[in-house]
């Protein structure tokens, strides 16, 4: 039985009150366990598994037993979850995974950690921010801004924090700055911000997704439940974006780095960020580099602007403009890491996908060495073509995609950019090595991989932490 996404959500949120049936948590990561432990806070019998038999995922099953959960670990009891209330599901687990199948096949509403969170705090005031890149960034400088302003606030979803996690405080949060991914965006059918915010988008997730279409689906998820008072913040300078969400009812609002017939704009005649029509602050007064982080700022602000008129006054103008000047980059995008023999090593890990990468390479204004590698996630790279051919000093190829990287790059970047390919089975200090050696004094040695890390590492945290030190030992 196939559900509408209106439909799923009334259906979980009448189960979750009426505390009836058991809730099938299927994950044990960080989000399965914050979960499982809401859903028994609540008073709802809850079962939760995973595949894995790690000593952590065992440690974790035997917490959650603690608080009254049934538990397996190394299996997924499918009987019992054919039988569930619900799935709760967390957003590492493919669609294609054996209980979410099942699931299915049996009628069962499947639903996101975000969802079940959600619903059980029905007082939390949050912003929510989506799209292909920059949302991480906004939804820090968000959450920053909120705390500024002397807000209860916290940054959670997909940035790291799961939402329920904020949930189990007592007391929770009164506002939350929510980023929320195309997986979790699935599976969340009930979601109705505050304000809610597009960034940006363009091709990614093509090892997940069948198509380009299918990802941006996804994504307007977000916009299932608008009605014409829901307020939306979008940026004016991407085609995608104005095409995705033509016809979705509300309150809009714009910002752009390139027009200034928008509701957010950077005034480069005076090297102002306005916003609402008024100035907020001077771009040099924000430590971030590249236009990219300009829009970043744009959006967190008109978004916080528009979440509540108390926010809009001159003492909370100036309250922000501070707060965005005490900002600084996040770690693992475009980080500073070393600055040795005259070269500056850049950690742009969080860069999984090539546009990211794009954005990177054209915030370059010094000869770059740019490490591009990982497991391939289904993009081709010859787009990012002319823009090292006017910065880069080298590419080099690496991981699963190096061949992929090379025959797309090699011969369009010719002798002007050598694209040196690391041989298959190398350690990522090999990689570094590599990449030292093409490297001049007053050079950048950028790490900007535009692919998922799960070749080498299991996130692209420890990517970024194990560049940074090879960064040292090797700079």
């Amino acid at each position: 039985m196939a559900f509408a996404p209106q439909e799923v959500a009334a259906l979980v949120a009448r189960r979750l009150a009426e505390r009836t049936g058991e809730f099938a948590v299927i994950g044990l990561g960080r989000s399965g366990v914050a979960a499982a432990r809401l859903l028994r806070k609540a008073g709802v019998s809850v079962y939760a598994s995973d595949a894995g038999t790690s000593d952590g995922m065992r440690d974790a099953a035997a917490a959650l037993e603690r608080e009254g959960a049934s538990v397996d670990v190394g299996m997924h009891n499918l009987h019992r979850i054919a039988h569930a209330a619900a799935v709760v599901v967390s957003p590492g687990v493919p669609p294609t995974a054996p209980p979410l199948r099942t699931a299915r096949d049996a009628g069962i509403p499947i639903v996101s950690e975000v969802e079940v969170a959600l619903r059980l705090m029905p007082a939390l005031r949050y912003i929510a921010i989506t799209g292909t890149n920059g949302k991480t960034t906004t939804t820090a400088m968000v959450g920053h801004l909120l705390r500024a302003l002397g807000h209860d606030a916290m940054d959670v979803g997909n940035i790291g924090t799961p939402v329920s996690e904020i949930a189990l405080r007592d007391p929770a949060p009164a506002w939350a700055s929510l980023e929320i991914s195309s997986f979790q965006l699935h599976d969340t059918p009930g979601m109705l911000p505050d304000v809610g915010v597009l960034t940006t988008l363009s091709p990614d997730h093509l090892d997940r997704y069948d198509s380009v279409a299918e990802y941006y689906a996804d994504k307007k998820r977000m916009f299932v439940n608008a009605t014409l008072p829901s307020r939306w913040v979008t940026t004016a300078d991407n085609t995608d974006v104005h095409e995705l969400v033509r016809a979705v009812p509300g309150q809009w609002y714009h910002f752009s780095t390139r027009r200034t017939d928008v509701e957010a704009w950077y005034d480069r005649s005076t090297g102002q960020l306005m916003v609402m029509g008024a100035p907020v602050m001077p771009r040099d007064d924000l430590a971030l580099a590249g236009d990219h982080n300009v829009a970043n700022a744009l959006s967190a602000l008109l978004s916080v602007m528009v979440a509540d008129e108390s926010h809009r006054t001159p003492e909370a103008r100036v309250a922000m403009a501070r707060a965005l000047r005490e900002f600084r980059a996040l770690a693992h995008r475009l980080e500073p890491v070393s600055e040795r023999g005259g070269i500056t090593w850049l950690n742009d890990s969080k860069a999984t996908n090539v546009s990211s990468t794009q954005v990177a390479i054209a915030g370059m204004t010094r000869p770059t060495v740019l490490l591009l590698g990982g497991r391939h996630k289904g993009e081709p790279y010859t787009s990012l073509a002319p823009a090292l051919r006017r910065t880069a000093r080298a590419v080099v190829a690496y991981g699963e995609a190096g061949l992929q990287v090379h025959a797309d790059l090699a011969s369009l970047l010719g002798t002007d950019v050598p694209v040196h390919l690391v041989p298959a089975g190398a350690s990522f200090e090999d990689v570094v090595r590599v990449a030292r050696g093409c490297a001049r004094r007053g050079d950048v040695v950028l790490l900007s991989p535009a692919c998922s890390s799960y070749d080498m590492f299991r996130n692209y945290e420890e990517r970024g932490r194990e560049f940074a030190r090879l960064a040292e030992a090797l700079g």
